[in-house]
């Protein structure tokens, strides 16, 4: 359990910092430009955060085979598979970027974007769509470090590049008087600094990423393996956030209001779940390099731990979120626009009361991919955002309940998805681990091999 928060903590400490770059924008944003801004820029986010996603899911599925590689010892592997999923990945991120600026104007119909707020969103994101490819080269050899046991550099890239961001936002926002488009500015130049700072300490750092003779003679077999891994998990990241962009049209039909409540409230989600998130990466690389070891004694002590540590980091973050649920929302947005901070801080009670419900799936999800079935979390993901854009719709529709139906989808979809992953574990035990003797299926929480399932 050490070693697994020593590999955990400068992970979610990376996280959270990256979260700043868009933070620094939303509250910078919404204290000095207005209401309008920050509906924009937190709209923006979310678009962004799905774009994103595709690029991060296929990093981490990629990360899995590279941790299951080097649990292994299987260094020319782990250079084949480096090089495969570094081609695929790069092709992706291109097509991605000429996408984005294809469909840049087609967003404000699919988002449903008040016309006072769309021009604003539109400079903001002709900015930060150019930030894409930077996202793309932190996320790559940040995973590539973390599956060979290195958390603390990407850490280091990402504090500088946070730092950076926050004063040029100042600079850009507050000397200068670029407005959104300024604010974008200042995030780009951040991602740039952190995607190729840590692109050239890996290729430094690690002989293996070096370009050789033979290096680029890559195997289908691999690809193959390198493509379901990455395919799949991306998959699951960008239906996640594709749901969420769903409701984030919901809730724009509702108004700017509701839109800036929404744009600051789920900044501090984000940061409230940020570190179990984390810590579920974390463990998913942890079992990943024990399964490929067979190291079935190290699995079982990660699994109890994982558990007990995600839980109560829920169950304190939840009693924080909702007891200071008001100031924080006074954190993004002026304290006379009184109906924002009261939709804001009845969206943090609703979803911070729940926070175990997405600690649980975020270990499940770890689990699954480093058990070699990405499917598995496609699977939950498809249950919890496909219930919860379905219920956001019914229960908003419900003059009654209205835009508090979108805030309480959320945790039913989280509930609905944890059932669905821990009734699977509980029936295929035995085929997640063929060669553990049937522990898996024996284990109790004092550890003995024997006795009943809990």
């Amino acid at each position: 359990m050490g070693s697994m928060l020593r590999f955990a903590v400068p992970m979610i400490l990376g996280d959270l910092l990256q979260q700043c770059y868009n933070v620094a924008d939303t509250l910078i944003v919404g204290r000095f430009l207005g209401k309008n801004a920050l509906a924009a820029v937190g709209s923006s986010f979310t678009l962004m955060t799905f774009l994103t996603s595709i690029l991060l899911g296929l990093c981490m599925g990629s990360g899995a085979v590279f941790s299951i590689r080097f649990g292994r010892r299987d260094t020319g592997g782990l250079r084949e598979g480096a090089y495969a999923s570094f081609a695929l990945i790069a092709a992706l991120t291109l097509a991605l970027n000429v996408l984005a600026f294809l469909c840049l104007d087609g967003m404000k119909v699919f988002l449903r974007v008040p016309a006072e707020v769309w021009g604003m969103m539109r400079e903001y994101l002709a900015v930060i769509f150019c930030g894409i490819a930077a996202t793309f080269l932190y996320n790559f050899f940040a995973a590539y470090l973390r599956a060979v046991g290195n958390s603390v550099i990407p850490l280091a890239f990402l504090a500088v590049s946070a730092a950076l961001n926050i004063a040029l936002d100042l600079l850009f926002v507050l000397g200068l008087g670029r407005g959104v488009a300024g604010a974008a500015q200042a995030t780009v130049i951040a991602q740039y600094a952190s995607g190729a700072g840590i692109a050239l300490y890996a290729l430094a750092a690690r002989r293996e990423l070096r370009p050789c003779r033979g290096c680029f003679r890559i195997r289908p077999a691999s690809i193959r393996e390198i493509g379901g891994f990455s395919v799949l998990t991306c998959v699951q990241q960008s239906v996640m956030n594709l749901g969420i962009l769903m409701v984030q049209g919901l809730v724009n039909s509702f108004g700017p209001t509701v839109m800036a409540a929404f744009a600051a409230a789920v900044k501090i989600d984000a940061f409230a779940y940020m570190p179990v998130q984390d810590f579920g990466n974390a463990f998913s690389t942890f079992i990943a390099q024990n399964y490929g070891a067979k190291e079935e004694g190290r699995i079982r002590a990660g699994l109890k731990g994982a558990v007990l540590v995600s839980l109560a980091f829920c169950a304190v973050a939840s009693v924080l979120v909702c007891a200071f649920a008001r100031p924080l929302m006074g954190l993004f947005v002026e304290a006379g626009d009184a109906a924002t901070i009261l939709e804001g801080v009845r969206y943090l009670r609703i979803e911070g009361a729940f926070y175990c419900g997405i600690g649980c799936l975020f270990l499940l999800y770890g689990l699954y991919r480093a058990l070699g079935r990405p499917g598995m979390s496609v699977v939950l993901t498809v249950v919890s955002l496909g219930s919860r854009v379905a219920l956001a719709h019914l229960l908003s529709a419900i003059p009654a309940v209205g835009v508090a139906g979108i805030w309480w989808s959320v945790p039913i979809g989280w509930a609905l998805a944890d059932a669905v992953g821990l009734v699977y574990y509980r029936a295929r035990q035995s085929s997640l681990f063929p060669w553990g003797g049937g522990w898996a299926n024996s284990l109790t929480w004092s550890g003995r091999k024997k006795g009943p399932p809990t």
